[in-house]
């Protein structure tokens, strides 16, 4: 790794790590001299105590919500590619199947949660489902915009040569939508942790939202805000493995971007 690389990994790490010690310092503050109560606004560092005590509970309802969140990102992935290809493919299937994509972004999930637990029950299968239904919006979107960012003339040069429609989809429109991909998939994968802690809030048997749920119920703020932590660090992890991915199966594109800042 040389000094422009390690320069540029340096800032991308140093700059979060102060402007959260930053804010965590100001909630210090503030929580120690608001007057107000431990049990209205516990400072950070009674949350990590608290957090910390209760730490086999949080990974016992941690598990949960980790493994809602996978299988329902996983069953947007599929949803996600099928729905592009089959966008990509007609440009009728665009006009008719575009408009219900939309729409199911617009269902109020507040009302559909509730609706997915008493049509499949308390078990797994709502929640994946609710995941799903939040992500894979974006990685459907991502991939048509990235169809559609082929050159026309390079397409037109595949069928001169004789390329048939799956041929010049399997090396030319499908490379070329795979930085889009990782952007969706990037957007995504924010929700997935948030929209499993909410389905669980409309009703399960174990996870963070139901642990939330119970801590608010008892008055303890601390390991309310402990599973809030818990949540994000989940995000962040989930979201740093999608840079993981990209570098390792379009290791081009980084190199692209780096060129181009350099030109």
């Amino acid at each position: 790794m040389n000094a422009d690389s390690l320069k540029s990994v340096a800032s991308r790490v140093f700059g979060p790590i102060v402007v959260i010690g930053v804010l965590l310092a100001i909630w210090q503050w503030y929580a120690g001299h608001s007057g107000l109560g431990s049990d209205v606004l516990p400072s950070p560092t009674r949350v990590w105590q608290q957090g910390w005590a209760a730490r086999q509970n949080l990974w016992t309802n941690t598990v949960p919500t980790l493994q809602a969140t996978a299988m329902g990102f996983c069953l947007s992935l599929i949803v996600g590619i099928t729905l592009s290809i089959l966008i990509d493919s007609s440009h009728f299937l665009r006009q008719a199947i575009m408009p219900v994509l939309i729409i199911s972004q617009t269902l109020p999930l507040i009302a559909i949660a509730p609706l997915m637990i008493l049509w499949f029950g308390f078990a797994l299968l709502p929640k994946v489902l609710i995941v799903a239904l939040v992500t894979f919006f974006p990685i459907t979107v991502s991939l048509v915009e990235g169809y559609a960012s082929v050159e026309r003339s390079t397409e037109v040069l595949l069928r001169a040569m004789g390329a048939g429609k799956v041929r010049i989809f399997r090396s030319l429109r499908w490379p070329a939508a795979m930085p889009f991909f990782f952007a969706g998939l990037r957007i995504a994968i924010t929700y997935a942790v948030v929209a499993a802690i909410f389905a669980e809030y409309a009703g399960a048997s174990a996870g963070l939202g139901i642990y939330m749920q119970l801590a608010k119920n008892s008055f303890r703020t601390d390991l309310v805000l402990a599973a809030v932590g818990v949540s994000a660090v989940l995000t962040l992890s989930l979201f740093a493995f999608t840079y993981l991915v990209e570098r390792l199966t379009i290791p081009w594109a980084r190199l692209s971007r780096r060129a181009v800042g350099k030109s």
